[in-house]
This record gives structure tokens, sequence and C-alpha cells, in this order.
């Protein structure tokens, strides 16, 4: 029965219909089972295991087969795709996706502009939005990198930050470092708010700020974190000597930190050379941000804690912040 099944092959619009049907919130149970079944037909599933997963016999399947050849998608209640005014083809789409992912539309009307040029279909700007969902793009703002980034040295730290994860002993840990210095201020930011009802954001006032260095463990999200009046040698040999109290049994701690002048003081450097020293500082290429994951860390914690959030004063603020970095984060 099974090599019977194995000649059942669905087209391009056919499987995207049922795909996009199997993912609907409602849909008749039968019509679900049906879509599924020629699914996992096309998957190469023969037609026992197909029985069994969906609890139905092999003559419902039969008949499910004849019918879907005789009718087609009609059989499920739809309409062929590509005889739909108003969508595009399986190739069409295609290439709008190929246009937009190296020429990235700024907006919607751009979108709308291209598809009708190019495919002859008049599309809304919601419509188009809900297109360049659908063919997997996502409506943001990309991040902005120095100019003086130095491609080659990025190339090579990478490839030398994968060397050393390839070889990483059992009983050593990598970690990336670096401060942040979140200030007592409301941060108005984009939300979901009552239609029709003016929103406000009370501010705050005065400058007074935490300077907070830490050190994120990827593996284990776990961070290492120490606060001072100001980031410097201190505060960062504070955070080192945490951190390999806080991890005895690691004979290597490699932390990864940017080119701040005080990871380079003189003063630090004889505590760094000591014998039983078991911290091991590699710097980061200028410029580069964006290759210390940590960053996205103070990202996250700027969203949880001080976006649209009022502090009326700066202890309830340090709370709220050492909060996010105590419970918030290691629970969540």
């Amino acid at each position: 029965m099974s090599k019977q099944y194995k000649t059942v092959s669905l087209s391009d619009e056919q499987r995207i219909a049922l795909e996009a049907l199997c993912r609907r919130r409602k849909v008749d149970a039968l019509v679900w089972k049906r879509a599924r079944a020629f699914l996992l037909l096309d998957a190469g599933e023969d037609a026992g295991t197909v029985c069994r997963i969906l609890d139905i016999g092999p003559t419902v399947l039969t008949e499910w087969r004849f019918a879907f050849a005789g009718a087609g998608l009609s059989f499920f209640g739809l309409k062929d795709y590509s005889q739909r005014q108003g969508h595009l083809s399986v190739v069409q789409e295609q290439a709008v996706r190929a246009h937009f992912t190296a020429q990235p539309a700024r907006n919607a009307d751009e979108v709308c502009a291209y598809v009708l040029a190019e495919c002859d279909q008049n599309y809304s700007t919601s419509g188009a939005a809900k297109l360049m969902r659908r063919l997997g793009f996502a409506y943001k703002k990309p991040q902005l990198l120095p100019a003086q980034a130095d491609e080659a040295k990025q190339a090579a730290f990478i490839a030398k930050y994968e060397a050393l994860m390839n070889g990483l002993a059992a009983d050593e840990m990598v970690v990336f470092s670096d401060a942040v210095h979140p200030e007592h201020q409301s941060r108005p930011a984009h939300g979901w708010f009552p239609k029709g009802q003016k929103t406000a954001l009370k501010a705050t006032s005065g400058r007074k700020r935490l300077n907070i260095q830490g050190a994120l463990e990827l593996e284990t999200f776990q961070f290492t974190f120490v606060e001072g009046e100001k980031i410097n040698a201190q505060t960062t040999r504070q955070m080192l000597e945490k951190l390999e109290r806080n991890n005895q049994t690691k004979t290597a701690i490699h932390v990864f930190v940017d080119n701040a002048r005080y990871h380079h003081a003189k003063i630090l450097q004889p505590w760094l050379d000591s014998p039983e020293r078991r911290v091991k500082l590699h710097f980061l290429p200028a410029y580069a941000p964006h290759l210390n994951p940590i960053e996205r860390l103070w990202g996250v914690m700027h969203k949880w804690v001080t976006h649209n959030r009022h502090y009326a004063t700066f202890n309830q603020f340090t709370e709220a912040i050492f909060d996010f970095f105590r419970k918030t984060l290691p629970e969540k």
C-alpha cells in the first residue's frame, strides 16, 4: 500500500495553499486532516505512517486520494492560487523576495509600485505589508556600523573566536564583558495604547545614572556584575575577581572586552600577569560593538525596565535595574 502513495506529489501552489490552511486558527478538523495527509505524503511518508499519525483508515486515505486527483484544491474548499486575481504566483513571489533582498524597500508604497510594474497586480499598502511578512521580511531599522570598522580584522576575530570555542575544554568558560550607564530618565518608546486617548509619560528631573560593569556567559546566561561611582581599572579588577570567585571549578575564564582605556591600564597588568590568574582578556576589534553579545543584553534591559516607565526616585530606578539583573534575567 505504501508504494502506491509515494507517487503523490503537490505543485508549489498546492503545497503553499495546504500549508496555509493548516496554519489557520479556525479550520474544520476534517479539512485539516485531509490537508495534513497530503502534505505528509508529499514529504515522503508512507501511507501506513500517515494513517497512524492522523488516526484514519487506509480506505479513507484511498477515497481522499481519488477525490483530490479529480477536484484538486477544491477538495479542501480552496481555489488554485494561480487562478485568483490579486495573488502572485510562486515564481512572482520568488522574484519579489529576491528583488527586495538585494534592494530593501523603505516603505510599503515601494512594494506596491514594484508589484504593479513587474507583476501587473494592484496591492494596497496593507496588502503589500502582509505580502512582505509572508515572504519573510520584517519592518525594522538597520543597525548602524561605524565607517571606521575594519572588515578584515573582524573576520580574523571571528575565526579566532570559533577556533577557541571548538577547542574549549570542559573546565574553561567564555564570557563577554562591557559597561552600561543607565540614566534616571523616562524613555518614551513605541507600544500599544488605547485608541483616541492622549498618551504621555512623566519626565524625570536630574541626570543621575548607574555605572555597571558586567560579564555575560552565553551558554548559561550567568551574569556577573559590579557597580561603582565610575568605570575604571579598579571596577574592572573587581568584576574579574568576582568572576573567579563565582567559578572556582574553572581553570580558565576567557573574557572578551572592548578597547576601553581601563582595560589596558598599566595598574591592571601586574594582577593579570600573576601566575595564579585564571582570567584571560581577549580584545574585540575596534568599532565592532555588534561582535559583543552583551550589547544585546543592555537593549533587553532597557526595553524591560526603562521604556515607557517612570520612576519617581533614583532609588526606585536603581532597584528596578538590579531586580532585572538579579531576578528577571536568571528566571526568564
